[in-house]
């Protein structure tokens, strides 16, 4: 039946998160310790799952407006202003979507022709190629090097633009690196897509979990918010992932063109999900903050845990991940965390499914316990012992 297939789909590789995931999942070995899938550990504050049931009781089944309840866009609009000096208008510049992964799945769609290149600053989330690809673009990989934290050069980027041009997407804090930019990193970047008339995505999933200099939006920068489409969502800081629940913001032109595609593809997120994302907003800052300073305490063991049994480890100051270098090893990166799995019972992502730059690193998620994560870095560092 594969003849029937369209050439995007059969092009395209299975996820080599999930691919881990997997083998977790079917696995009987209950020994086995996770740091592969990108999931809070935290169950959904109760205070955001209490409105939702609520909602429930009351009748609340129904569909809501295409582009999301508008005490959902109104909220949303107030938070990103408090949080991030960002100002955009409810009514027609902010789109409720089912999880991020639906915004940048709609941004791609409503912005690349066939031909049209993405610029995609890897290391970087899995998802970005293959949607491109089944857009019929094409991804542009800049490679980006933990000697400059892998953050994104201005350099780099003017040197891989070509006329087919079009689309730069950012992943600031980063997956799977934790790496940010800063305002002064931005800045540049900002002038090379202004000059070579780039759209930006900005994908800010993880905006609120930094750990150091404060999260800066790239559409705050001077002239780059009509250029720019910011998404984020409800599934990391809010430990929200299940419920899927994500928006994009942007000039009305792109968010409107983005919602008819919505419009005809999944109509409008879950109602149950729209009320547990405005309880977030307006009453569950506390809850948030709580999670995010776990995750920094988190964070630290990590790092000086990695270090400390001898991996060179860049320190991630946003996200919930490290990716340390196994580098010194001489495994690649798929063998390290086949091993690993299997001889050590520690799952985690092998770097190279992430692009360039990828290879020789391991990404591990510190969304678990302490007490796990205290158990897998002594498990890797008798594995490292035992392969030296």
């Amino acid at each position: 039946m594969k003849r029937y297939l369209t050439g995007g789909a059969r092009a395209i590789p299975p996820s080599g998160i999930r691919r881990f995931f997997d083998l977790v999942s079917a696995s009987k070995d209950s020994s086995i310790i996770s740091l592969g899938v990108g999931e809070p550990d935290f169950v959904t504050p109760w205070r955001y799952r209490d409105a939702a049931v609520y909602s429930l009781e009351k009748g609340k089944t129904q569909y809501t407006s295409n582009a999301g309840m508008p005490e959902l866009r109104e909220a949303i609009a107030r938070y990103l202003e408090d949080r991030f000096r960002l100002s955009y208008d409810p009514g027609d510049e902010i789109l409720v979507t089912v999880g991020g992964s639906e915004a940048i799945d709609l941004a791609i769609r409503a912005l690349i022709e066939p031909g049209d290149e993405m610029l995609i600053p890897e290391p970087c989330y899995v998802s970005y190629n293959p949607i491109t690809t089944l857009g019929g673009g094409v991804p542009v990989g800049i490679e980006t090097f933990a000697k400059d934290q892998f953050k994104l050069t201005a350099e780099s980027l003017q040197a891989a633009i070509t006329p087919r041009s079009k689309l730069l997407i950012l992943c600031y804090p980063s997956n799977p690196t934790g790496a940010i930019m800063t305002y002064e990193d931005l800045l540049p970047i900002a002038k090379v897509a202004l000059e070579n008339d780039l759209i930006v995505l900005s994908d800010e999933i993880y905006a609120e979990l930094t750990y150091g200099p404060k999260h800066v939006s790239f559409a705050s920068l001077p002239g780059m918010k009509d250029r720019t489409i910011v998404v984020s969502g409800f599934s990391k800081a809010f430990a929200m992932t299940g419920w899927r629940m994500g928006y994009a913001c942007g000039h009305p032109d792109l968010i409107g063109a983005m919602l008819k595609i919505h419009q005809y593809t999944v109509m409008c997120a879950p109602v149950m999900g729209q009320v547990a994302a405005i309880e977030a907003l307006t009453n569950g800052m506390e809850e948030m903050h709580k999670m995010i300073e776990s995750y920094n305490q988190r964070r630290r063991l990590v790092v000086k845990g990695f270090r400390e049994i001898g991996l060179a480890c860049h320190e991630p100051q946003g996200a919930f991940y490290a990716f340390p270098s196994i580098e010194s090893t001489g495994l690649s990166s798929e063998e390290f965390a086949s091993r690993l799995l299997l001889e050590a019972k520690v799952a985690a992502v092998p770097g190279h499914v992430f692009g360039k730059g990828g290879e020789g690193f391991l990404r591990c998620s510190y969304a678990t316990s302490v007490a796990q994560l205290t158990e897998a870095l002594e498990r890797i560092g008798d594995f490292l012992n035992k392969i030296r």
